[in-house]
């Protein structure tokens, strides 16, 4: 008998095969999070240490899985910085959690590409859905429902999510002239100068110029100031510019600072430019109807977005964008050819979401949100966000009780930033000193022209005992800094 060339010329791994080494990894990510805390929270390699650990060449047959996973924790897991970590306190956190990580493998495994109703109904239907249902636990504005004329989209990121906002906003402001014949140079936009950069990338890549963003002072507190930012467009309207665009920033990133809402909105709506509120760390938290204070305002917003692949423990990438009038983004970002055409997109009866960001593609990211929610419910979420907010609060307490330190700004939340009194080069020291150790993992930013620690609580296993060994981490170095100084 001859033998079944189809078969025997498979390089495919074969559903037993996967069976087993899904399992394997399974174990592997299991363990991984129960001896996290073993490994220094900042890899310890140089540029070009992991490159040239791998062969230069791909392999000419195929390896076994063994091997792969085997050279994976040998040569990978060095230079992996572990986001995951609870002694991880830098940046803002990438957050994950189990239910996000099995739903995320079920997405995987469905391989869906949504970019059209029609491609996978459940991938879609799912997706607006979980987003109306945000809506209501974050005490949103009902503008922001698929039943309004607005509605919501998951992005990859609030870097996205800002470019479309500033793009629908390009549209509306040249009645859609600029998709047409391109950027005339008139248009003007408005962010605060602790913005985040991409408003600044936004801008460039919208062909509306960095000279033509006007990033606005900020008060004490690093807010944006209001009365700066009415001076500024009524001097831009006098010279002949067309204002149209404001974002912003609900939790900065430098400082968290939370931009006046109630005061910046009545001045967009007065001059018919559109907001943007941009929340991607802070958002999470009007989980709690505590913290709802933050979005005061949020009525006059635009579009808005924010990121629980930061705080609400779903795993990198989930941004939420919503915007108040969907008809807007989908006319600007909206091209139909041929090939995309369909009965339900004609009938008008469908959201087809390939017209509410950059990309045609997409993934089944509201799977992972989903799963989130439903295991952890509203309350779950909630205990944890109180949680964090309770610890970086602690944390500021012994800050201010420690006289070679200061706090820089009050903490709105559950980012403290802080420094030692000594200078800008102790800080620098103090840092360095720390990330070397291996324990913890800290980033800085400037305020003030001034060096400034950040410490940031929301790691999804970050607890008490961490927060507490992560004070006496900075204690003791500090004075090991200070007495050799």
């Amino acid at each position: 008998m001859k033998p079944n060339l189809a078969e025997k010329l498979s390089y495919h791994m074969e559903p037993d095969a996967f069976r087993r080494f899904g399992y394997a990894v399974v174990d592997w990510i299991a363990d991984y999070y129960k001896s996290i805390e073993s490994y220094p929270v900042l890899a310890r390699v140089s540029p070009g240490d992991v490159r040239a650990s791998l062969p230069p060449k791909p392999p000419q047959q195929g390896e076994e899985f063994e091997r792969i996973l085997e050279d994976f924790a040998q040569f990978i897991l060095p230079g992996v910085t572990h986001w995951q970590s609870p002694n991880f306190f830098a940046y803002f956190p990438c957050n994950a959690s189990g239910p996000s990580i099995l739903g995320d493998l079920l997405s995987s495994g469905l391989g869906v590409q949504g970019m059209l109703w029609a491609t996978s109904p459940a991938c879609t239907e799912l997706e607006a859905l979980v987003l109306d249902w945000l809506v209501d636990a974050l005490g949103l504005p009902k503008q922001f429902l698929s039943t309004s004329a607005g509605g919501g989209v998951i992005q990859d990121t609030a870097s996205s999510a800002s470019l479309c906002a500033l793009l629908a906003a390009r549209e509306r402001a040249t009645n859609f002239e600029s998709n047409r014949t391109g950027i005339r140079g008139r248009l003007v936009a408005y962010a605060s100068a602790q913005a985040h950069s991409s408003i600044e990338k936004a801008v460039q890549i919208a062909g509306i110029g960095r000279e033509n963003l006007r990033l606005m002072e900020v008060d004490e507190q690093f807010a944006m100031r209001t009365e700066a930012l009415a001076a500024l467009i009524d001097k831009d309207r006098k010279a002949g510019l067309v204002p149209f665009f404001v974002c912003a920033t609900l939790g900065t990133t430098s400082s968290n600072a939370i931009d006046p809402l109630p005061q910046l909105g009545p001045i967009c709506r007065q001059h018919g430019m559109w907001l943007h509120v941009d929340a991607a760390m802070s958002g999470t938290a009007a989980l709690c109807p505590e913290f709802r204070h933050i979005q005061h305002g949020l009525e006059y917003a635009d579009s808005y977005c924010f990121n629980p692949h930061k705080w609400m423990f779903t795993n990198f990438d989930c941004d939420c964008f919503y915007v108040a009038e969907r008809k807007v983004l989908i006319q600007t970002l909206s091209v139909l050819p041929e090939y995309l055409r369909n009965q339900a997109t004609e009938s008008g009866a469908v959201i087809d979401y390939r017209d509410w960001h950059i990309p045609l593609g997409r993934r089944f990211r509201s799977l992972k949100l989903w799963f989130v929610l439903r295991h952890y419910g509203i309350q779950g979420l909630q205990f944890h966000i109180r949680e964090h907010v309770r610890l970086a609060q602690e944390f500021a307490s012994w800050v201010k009780k420690d006289p070679r330190f200061e706090l820089v700004v009050e903490p709105p939340l559950n980012l403290v930033c802080f420094r030692l009194r000594a200078g800008d080069d102790e800080n620098q020291q103090l840092m360095d000193a720390l990330n070397r150790s291996g324990d913890l993992y800290l980033t800085h930013t400037k305020l003030n022209g001034r060096f400034t620690l950040r410490l940031s609580v929301g790691q999804t296993n970050t607890s008490e005992q961490h927060v507490q060994r992560a004070w006496r981490h900075i204690a003791e170095q500090a004075s090991r800094l200070l007495i050799s100084a």
